[in-house]
């Protein structure tokens, strides 16, 4: 008798029906508690960076097809607390960040501490890893990280998530941030990574026309889906940046900022993420479904 192999969509736990990927991300670290800090006088604490993440997830999972959280502050009490929804695919980061080169965020490594066939007993059903490109740096480095990220992926049974992001050069001088979203495309997203999280070409302004064949360029240059994230995005833009990327072979978002930074000054955060925040997801949703449906 033959076996018959049955072959599943690991992403599946992260979409939507509509095949669209609607997922929110409340992993920051340091950026996080840099921007709460202006919106308070005194110090952010640990304590504060976990009560908005856990707040932000509980509020927020029931619309999102799938969440993104940190280990480093949130992602075991998550879990223990079951402040993501069921309905909610949970996603685990797996990098590691350190200051460097004047970034808060100027280096990543594979978080070590992560433990991938745990978390997949505990409910992950992905991981994410962000992978700085530079124009000055050799490629071999963050392709061998990358690759090694997308096995301990596949052999705990977890979808594997890579975000690379343009990043300056360490020496210095004049660069082109929107040539290294394409060159880090065409470097890294043909190396077996389940799903590639980009960011918008253009930061989502410009011409629309100009944005379509950028991110068509990106559809040409990846293997497989992707998706798009928020950061450098004003988020009163990136309901449109959704809609064109989907509209040129995106397959959605994995956004934060655009989602919950808004709320971040309000005199009630709590409140406003499940009134304001909320309707922004929803807006969202309701744009990367559509965007699919045509």
């Amino acid at each position: 008798m033959t076996d018959i192999q049955i072959e599943t969509d690991p992403l599946a736990p992260l979409r939507r029906p509509s095949g669209a990927f609607a997922m929110l991300a409340v992993d920051q670290r340091e950026a996080l508690r840099n921007m709460l800090a202006e919106h308070t006088e005194g110090r952010v604490t640990d304590d504060d960076l976990l009560d908005f993440k856990l707040t932000a997830a509980r509020v927020l999972t029931p619309l999102a097809s799938a969440v993104l959280i940190d280990r480093q502050f949130a992602l075991d009490q998550a879990i223990e607390q079951r402040v993501v929804d069921p309905s909610c695919g949970l996603i685990g980061s797996a990098d590691h960040f350190e200051p460097a080169h004047g970034e808060l965020v100027g280096r990543v490594t594979i978080d070590r501490l992560i433990d991938a066939h745990d978390l997949k007993r505990r409910g992950a059903v992905a991981l994410k890893l962000l992978v700085l490109w530079r124009p000055d740096e050799a490629p071999e480095e963050r392709i061998a990280m990358t690759r090694e990220f997308i096995h301990i992926c596949r052999d705990a049974g977890l979808a594997s998530i890579i975000e690379p992001v343009s990043r300056a050069p360490i020496s210095g001088g004049d660069w082109d941030w929107n040539d290294g979203v394409h060159r880090a495309a065409e470097e890294l997203g043909s190396l077996g990574a389940d799903l590639y999280k980009a960011e918008m070409p253009m930061r989502g302004s410009g011409d629309v026309a100009v944005l379509r064949a950028e991110c068509t360029r990106l559809t040409e240059a990846i293997d497989g889906p992707w998706v798009i994230l928020s950061s450098g995005v004003a988020p009163d833009v990136f309901p449109d940046a959704v809609r064109i990327a989907c509209e040129q072979g995106a397959s959605g978002f994995l956004a934060g900022r655009a989602v919950w930074a808004p709320s971040l000054g309000a005199d009630d955060v709590p409140a406003d993420l499940a009134t304001n925040a909320v309707d922004r997801l929803r807006r969202l949703v309701d744009v990367a479904d559509g965007a699919l449906a045509r």
